[in-house]
């Protein structure tokens, strides 16, 4: 029985650790995307024309996903569940977790490779292409919007499942899956409004609010995994 309390307490604090890595990561790799009103598009596509660094800050994104979504998954072994429901949930999570990251990649193949294309022709095209380069970026674009919401609808769903999972075993302060349906909840709002208004001040609004409530139950997560006493698993207090 120690071993096996042993085998959850490392995986916890690996899950933990890349949950938290992978969100701080992806914030201080998102402050080098090129900026302005994602929804206007003339304006928009030329800073993306214009930018040097696309190619890498993309390739960063998905790394950082990568390894948060792996810390999301890792949760599936590392949490001692004690009920049939909860390992279903979790179950499903890890499975829409991976989901989610295929979504991303898919995303990041249409923004990062197709979308920069699109806009690098549009730029360069002479003046008679320029509206047919133009439309032909601006349907790329909503690919994506289209993509990114199916994203966040799958990574939503997974973090809500997980927020079940943590709810149900032992020695995890309640509080935290609270914050985790919290976060899952606001990956759903920007899934619907990605796909019905694309990157608006509304969807920017609930990507904060995510990267908010992530950083506060991450960071609690990992406080407990670290905390644990290597002779078992202790029940902290809700």
């Amino acid at each position: 029985m120690a071993s096996n309390r042993s085998f959850d307490r490392a995986s916890l604090r690996v899950s933990a650790t890349l949950l938290l890595l992978g969100q701080v990561l992806y914030v201080l790799v998102t402050l080098l995307h090129a900026g302005g009103e994602a929804n206007n598009h003339p304006a928009v596509f030329a800073g993306y024309a214009a930018s040097g660094i696309w190619t890498a800050v993309h390739v960063g994104q998905f790394a950082c996903v990568a390894l948060m979504l792996a810390g999301l998954f890792a949760l599936f072994f590392a949490l001692d569940v004690q009920t049939e429901t909860a390992r279903w949930a979790g179950r499903f999570g890890a499975a829409s977790a991976v989901t989610a990251l295929a979504l991303y990649g898919g995303v990041l193949a249409v923004d990062g490779v197709a979308l920069k294309q699109a806009v690098n022709a549009w730029a360069s095209a002479p003046e008679a292409e320029k509206a047919a380069r133009f439309a032909s970026a601006e349907a790329i674009r909503w690919l994506e919007w289209g993509m990114r919401s199916y994203e966040n609808f799958a990574l939503g769903i997974a973090v809500l499942l997980f927020a079940i999972v943590v709810a149900g075993t032992a020695w995890a302060p309640r509080p935290i899956a609270w914050l985790m349906g919290l976060s899952g909840l606001t990956y759903l709002v920007q899934g619907w409004v990605a796909g019905a208004e694309g990157f608006s001040r509304t969807h920017t609004m609930a990507i904060v609010a995510a990267e908010l409530v992530n950083a506060v139950w991450m960071t609690w997560l990992l406080v407990v995994a670290w905390r644990m006493q290597d002779s078992g698993l202790a029940s902290p207090p809700r």
